[in-house]
């Protein structure tokens, strides 16, 4: 059979229901997810490392719940107000907030929407890589509201998600991968969904530089860098 070259084809990302792939790792978060009448005070941490699939879950609450989804940097230029009266909002990335030169202003933005959001009877889910007690936050009032949010964590992927992720990825790129080179890189790995990105990522660009199909023996030329025996 003829070797089928790699293009260049834009990449798009599967944000919906059905591209989440359930594991031990993140079931309990997804169940909590979906029971929002059972967040206590109405709001939810979720949290887990990059890659992990925060944003993923964060996108399919909000299609189903329709919430609207705010990046934490852009508190300062919404209106707070406006988005309270809408019922459910989703914050991602808050604890980056102290990392921004305004970091102060995010805060009370972030303080305001809580406590409006709350106050109409809406659902505050809020997206951070780690739980609120090791965040960097100066406003002691907001410290204290979100240091007593109930916490759903996205735990490191097992080898079941691992496969799931690299091949979502793959597929974001438009890129058939066969299962035998899943299996080859899972095994070899780092055991975080980062490091899946970044084998993707890697083997995207090189596969359309050579002109290349991602074959087995090609990814482990090109990952001798990113994998171990």
């Amino acid at each position: 059979m003829a070797e089928q070259l790699t293009f260049k084809l834009p990449s798009r990302e599967a944000l919906g229901r059905e591209a989440f792939f359930v594991s031990p790792s993140n079931a309990i978060a997804l169940a909590t997810l979906e029971t929002p009448q059972n967040w206590p005070s109405g709001k939810l941490v979720l949290c887990g490392p990059k890659g992990a699939g925060k944003t993923h879950l964060a996108h399919v609450w909000a299609n189903e719940h329709d919430a609207i989804i705010l990046p934490a940097f852009e508190l300062l230029s919404a209106d707070i107000p406006m988005f309270a009266s809408h019922g459910h909002i989703v914050v991602e990335d808050v604890d980056l907030i102290s990392t921004f030169a305004n970091a102060a202003e995010l805060e009370k933005a972030l303080f305001h929407l809580h406590n409006l959001t709350l106050a109409e009877g809406g659902r505050l889910l809020i997206t951070a890589r780690l739980a609120p007690n090791h965040w960097t936050i100066g406003l002691p009032d907001l410290a204290s509201r979100m240091q007593g949010t109930t916490v759903a964590k996205i735990n490191a992927p097992d080898d079941q998600l691992l496969g799931a992720i690299l091949i979502k990825l793959f597929g974001d790129r438009q890129l058939a991968v066969s299962a035998p080179l899943i299996e080859f890189i899972i095994k070899r790995m780092e055991r975080s969904a980062d490091a899946a990105l970044n084998i993707v990522e890697q083997l995207d660009k090189s596969a359309l530089r050579d002109q290349k199909s991602i074959t087995r023996k090609y990814a482990a030329d090109i990952l001798n860098d990113n994998l171990s025996d």
